[in-house]
């Protein structure tokens, strides 16, 4: 018996050296390919709710100013508008991990599941007695539990469908990772926008309460759409071949990845220190700017705005390709001091022409979704090999949110205290440090298969010496021992 054991961790050692099977694109079966084109368009319609529920406070905040002049003070709006942050932090790097050992099913549903639920609880909020602190604290509450759910879709939503663009579209991987994740993100601020003008324009400014409520009950409506499909989906190729689920190696994970790591994480929090509080306070920026109170003004000029930043998204996709990741962070980085510091070094003046105002603010946000916006979330999910693709993409959007709840925090108090014209001023020195950072910790994978590194990952923990399985018991017909093909074993190392 103990030769025979012996015999069989010899043969298991010889059949490490075969990682590079790793590389083989294999033939997939038509439930397969259906399930990969799904799982993209999937993606698309579980982060779109994610962007609505991102931009759900900008209109209503300006509402609720509105409704509650004496209690809705800056501290509970920025309360408010944190508990998504808050929440989204925890569910990135919960379902991060959760996705990795666990599967991006399991992670997907999961999300889908806690944004209905938030969302739900969001639309019936009341205080005790009418009480409105008592309204503040139960959305408090429900926002962060949408927000657990909204963060968690980051992870499991990008890395499946990075993956699945891999199989079916390697060429293509990059430009239609972008329209499944940013487009759709940055399509929900218009979105949320237009929802409420349809809504205040059917009710009517004397029924505000009805507004709000639909408005987030809309927000319930959206991740349903795509929960069936969910139930029935299949973990992509790289999944099923490179997941570690018992015994993961982080500190050889650290040890690999330290430098990416601090250019995803560092470079995301940059980017959301900045467009978040622009995003949850440009309404009201917009009303001040206005100056006549008006509601539907302000949300005209809100959709305006989150619809001149939309273009940058097309343009990042279209660049991300020939002129390379890395370089398309950059330039969009770069539009954060152009235009931060033009607006902020001219804001008295440039205030006082609205429509210039507007446009200037959108192109920096626009450079924004172009840069950054599009390219960080392509390349925490390229950078990373499969095993551990779900936490670094998870640590690094926790970090970036990190960076929005920090913003958000601070964007009443720098207003207050140095003036509105330093939130730009402010943008265009993270700008730089942007720049900075991408040149020198961000890395280009641009047009490389996923499965290169997923090849070198597997070979790097041969050589420190990590034993352990790799591959999903329930597919092990795709797995042979120690290489990566058709066999009934799983990989062991």
């Amino acid at each position: 018996m103990a030769s025979q054991e012996d015999a069989k961790q010899v043969e298991s050692a010889e059949n490490v050296t075969e990682v590079p099977a790793l590389r083989k694109r294999t033939t997939s079966t038509s439930r397969e390919t259906i399930s990969a084109y799904f799982t993209i368009a999937a993606a698309a319609f579980g982060l779109i709710s994610d962007g609505y529920q991102n931009n759900l406070m900008t209109m209503t905040n300006v509402v609720f100013k509105r409704l509650y002049p004496k209690d809705y003070t800056s501290s509970v709006s920025t309360r408010v508008s944190n508990s998504l942050l808050v929440g989204a932090i925890i569910g990135q790097l919960f379902v991060g991990l959760l996705c990795d050992r666990f599967g991006r099913k399991v992670a997907l549903v999961f999300t889908t599941l806690l944004i209905v639920l938030g969302a739900t609880l969001g639309t019936a909020a009341h205080g005790s007695h009418g009480s409105a602190q008592g309204l503040f604290w139960f959305l408090t509450f429900a926002r962060g539990i949408t927000g657990i759910g909204v963060g968690g879709e980051y992870p499991a939503s990008s890395t499946s469908a990075s993956e699945a663009a891999n199989e079916k579209m390697l060429k293509n991987r990059g430009p239609v990772f972008i329209m499944v994740t940013n487009f759709v993100l940055s399509f929900g601020g218009p979105l949320a926008c237009s929802v409420f003008l349809i809504v205040l324009s059917i009710a009517g400014e004397d029924h505000l309460p009805t507004v709000w409520r639909v408005c987030f009950g809309v927000g319930i409506v959206l991740p349903l759409t795509v929960l069936i499909f969910r139930l029935r989906m299949l973990s992509s190729k790289l999944y099923r071949k490179g997941a570690i689920k018992k015994s993961v190696p982080y500190h050889l994970v650290v040890k690999r990845y330290w430098k990416p790591l601090i250019g995803t994480c560092g470079a995301w929090f940059l980017y959301d220190f900045v467009t978040f509080p622009n995003g949850v306070f440009s309404g009201t920026i917009i009303s001040s700017v206005i100056h006549d109170n008006d509601i539907k003004k302000t949300a005209e000029w809100q959709l305006l705005l989150s619809s001149i930043a939309l273009p940058g998204v097309f343009v990042g996709a279209l660049l991300c390709n020939p002129f390379g990741r890395r370089n398309t962070m950059i330039l969009g980085f770069s539009g954060y001091l152009v235009f931060g510091l033009t607006i902020g070094l001219a804001y008295d003046r440039i205030t006082k022409i609205i429509p210039l105002f507007v446009v200037f603010y959108g192109l920096m946000q626009s450079f924004g979704n172009l840069g950054p916006g599009d390219m960080l979330g392509l390349v925490s999910a390229e950078s990373y090999a499969t095993p551990i693709r779900g936490t670094c993409y998870g640590l690094s959007a926790a970090v970036g949110k990190a960076g929005a709840a920090i913003g958000t925090q601070a964007f009443t108090p720098i207003q207050n205290n140095l003036g509105k014209k330093w939130t730009f001023i402010i943008a265009a020195i993270c700008g730089v440090t942007g720049i900075l950072i991408t040149y020198f910790f961000v890395p280009d994978m641009t047009g490389e298969d996923l499965s290169e590194e997923d090849a070198r990952f597997m070979e790097y923990l041969k050589e420190n010496g990590w034993e352990g399985e790799v591959g999903e018991e329930d597919d092990v017909n795709l797995i042979e021992a120690g290489s990566f093909d058709e066999s009934k074993e799983d990989a062991k190392l």
